[in-house]
């Protein structure tokens, strides 16, 4: 577990496993892909007045930061479980560090701001996420390639298809 793990280690954990590896391996295509710019430009254009990008350990950083809450700033809530898993990783990694609060995730496009609160069920569950993402990033190969709903709109897409042509299982 030599590898510290941040946000999107947790959120691509959630979206697909293979995502996952490549990720942690460096092998990344997301700099130049559509919806990445589109959440950076959000990212760099909201909440100036609030503090922000608070890192923890130098490999999780957190959106904004205020007296009550931590808050992730996401373009939809076409993904609002995996945006909460993420959420909590990151509850849990400040509460390690004896600083409680609570979590918001403000959804954008549609004006919408749901709460995220850490207890003892979802605390467990963090734990064990943490430690399945370790298990994926320290495989050698990268997990076999599973045809997702999504895959067509994610940045990795033409490596993970022209590589495993005719070797996708349907989920």
């Amino acid at each position: 577990m030599a590898e510290k793990i941040g946000g999107l280690h947790i959120q691509y954990y959630a979206v697909c496993k293979r995502k996952l590896w490549l990720y942690s391996k460096q092998i990344s295509f997301e700099t130049e892909h559509e919806r990445v710019i589109e959440g950076t430009l959000l990212h760099e254009n909201s909440y100036k007045r609030k503090d922000k990008e608070l890192m923890v350990d130098e490999y999780a950083k957190i959106d904004v930061l205020d007296s009550d809450y931590i808050q992730e700033t996401k373009l939809s809530s076409k993904m609002q479980k995996v945006d909460e898993l993420q959420l909590l990783y990151y509850l849990y990694l400040l509460k390690k560090r004896g600083i409680e609060k609570r979590g918001k995730i403000a959804y954008t496009k549609e004006k919408k701001v749901i709460e995220v609160t850490l207890d003892e069920e979802k605390e467990t569950m963090i734990k064990k996420t943490i430690a399945e993402v370790y298990k994926i990033i320290d495989q050698e190969y990268a997990p076999k390639l599973k045809k997702l709903s999504y895959c067509k709109s994610c940045a990795y897409y033409d490596f993970c298809f022209s590589i495993e042509d005719g070797e996708e299982d349907a989920t």
